[in-house]
């Protein structure tokens, strides 16, 4: 009797192992692809793009043969496609083990098209078992450019929106040289590459979205187009002058703006008008004794939104500096850190803010607002009609009706979608509590009102 069992249970065990030994063979075999389409964000032509995963899943208790996986398209095709380590337009007699899994990794390269509009790339992925034939269909947006590598202006140069503009390696204004960029410019900034201004920089947005400049990195695709350090910045040097920045978006990178020492002559160094700074990993602006007057400016979500050290020369008129910490950035900074020195030498400094908003949540931060000096140079810093949260009031100032510690009730703060809109609420404590100060319009290019103007870089309408 027990000689039986034994048998009938080894026998069962021959059974089990000799089926998952075995293919699946049945046209309806569950197979699991994840997705039916891979899409694959704007490409510059020529420059590639990140890969895109395909998962087919034996879901069966016996393995499964892919007799055929194939690029539609053939060697002609502008996609890639990687199966275990091996490059190649089709595969055969692929082997997925019972309950496993088999990873297929796509890359598209554009080819340069006609026309400047962007153009759709599309080519599909055949899957083959038992049968059957699935098609999994690629989708990708290519865009010509315009590819500069190591590019040095070296007379005065204008940009137009024509084509978008593509920086690889580095682009450097030479002293006494400027570079005009043009309303509707998209500039595309590659990891390795800073911008680097020893002449001047003239940005010339308009308020319409589709009008303004936009700086950024070069990676379109997720996740990478919405990472801050995805190039380093734009840095204004010592013989640098007469910079402004009309209706400019710079995002995602390690500095948003870096400037250094005063202006060779008597213009502010830096004019910002109605510009956005965004989701800079370390500083929206650092600034090192130098000059910036900034009207209407949102710095959003960095690391340190606003760092002014050893000294300098600042008007900042109308600006919301604000941080929400998010998956990007922890908040461990204060928003705005103001000082008359850095390495043990101190400067004059003389700074103006009205009108401003400086906020921060989420974070590790108690004073988001901190003003510290040393030395007995000329130290003359005034805070003006300005809502801001901090538990210990900054010394050494000059203040007149500060709003602390209530909420200026932004529209829409989703940390988790990553979305922000910093307009207003009804209610806010930033309504009607400004001073007027002849800017008429708001950073959207709306009116303000006259006599009361709301505090921060947007007016409720």
């Amino acid at each position: 009797m027990k000689t039986c069992i034994l048998f009938t249970v080894s026998f069962v065990l021959l059974l089990c192992s000799c089926r998952k030994d075995a293919y699946i063979t049945s046209p309806d075999a569950r197979v699991t692809i994840s997705a039916d389409t891979l899409k694959f964000d704007t490409v510059f032509v020529t420059a590639g793009s990140t890969y895109r995963t395909l998962k087919i899943i034996n879901d069966n208790n016996q393995k499964l043969k892919l007799p055929a996986l194939k690029l539609m398209g053939g060697a002609a095709s502008v996609y890639k496609m990687n199966v275990d380590g091996i490059a190649g337009t089709q595969f055969s007699n692929l082997d997925i083990e019972a309950n496993d899994s088999l990873y297929v990794f796509v890359q598209v390269t554009v080819n340069p098209g006609a026309g400047n509009l962007p153009f759709i790339i599309r080519d599909s992925i055949q899957v083959s078992y038992n049968g059957r034939n699935r098609l999994v269909q690629l989708e990708a947006w290519g865009q010509n450019a315009n590819f500069f590598r190591d590019k040095v202006v070296t007379a005065n140069e204008t940009w137009n929106n024509n084509l978008p503009y593509v920086i690889l390696g580095s682009l450097i204004v030479n002293a006494n040289q400027t570079l005009t960029i043009n309303k509707g410019c998209r500039i595309y900034v590659h990891a390795d590459a800073p911008v680097i201004v020893n002449g001047t920089l003239d940005v010339n947005g308009l308020k319409d979205t589709i009008d303004r400049v936009y700086f950024q990195g070069d990676r379109l695709d997720e996740p990478y187009k919405d990472y801050p350090a995805s190039w380093p910045g734009i840095f204004f040097l010592a013989g640098s002058k007469d910079n402004v920045l009309n209706y400019a978006v710079i995002k995602n990178a390690y500095q948003g703006i870096g400037i250094t020492d005063p202006s060779p002559n008597a213009n502010p160094k830096l004019v910002l008008n109605e510009c956005v700074i965004d989701n800079a990993y370390d500083a929206g602006i650092i600034s090192l004794n130098s000059s910036i007057r900034a009207r209407n400016c949102l710095i959003s979500n960095c690391g340190k939104n606003l760092l002014l050290a050893k000294g300098g020369d600042y008007q900042f008129t109308h600006c919301t500096v604000v941080t929400y910490a998010n998956r990007f950035i922890e908040h461990r900074d204060p928003v705005f850190s103001l000082s008359n020195y850095a390495n043990g030498a101190s400067a004059n400094l003389t700074a103006l803010f009205r009108n401003c908003i400086f906020w921060g949540e989420n974070g590790l931060v108690n004073d988001e607002v901190v003003v510290e000096k040393n030395g007995n140079t000329i130290f003359n810093v005034n805070f003006d009609y300005t809502l801001w949260k901090v538990q210990t009031n900054p010394s050494n100032i000059t203040s007149n009706q500060i709003i602390n510690n209530q909420p200026p009730q932004f529209d829409s703060v989703n940390t988790n979608k990553n979305y922000y809109d910093f307009r207003l609420k009804p209610g806010s404590a930033a309504l009607n509590k400004g001073v007027s100060t002849g800017i008429t319009t708001d950073i959207d290019g709306k009116p303000r009102a006259v006599g009361l103007p709301d505090l921060g870089c947007f007016e409720k309408q």
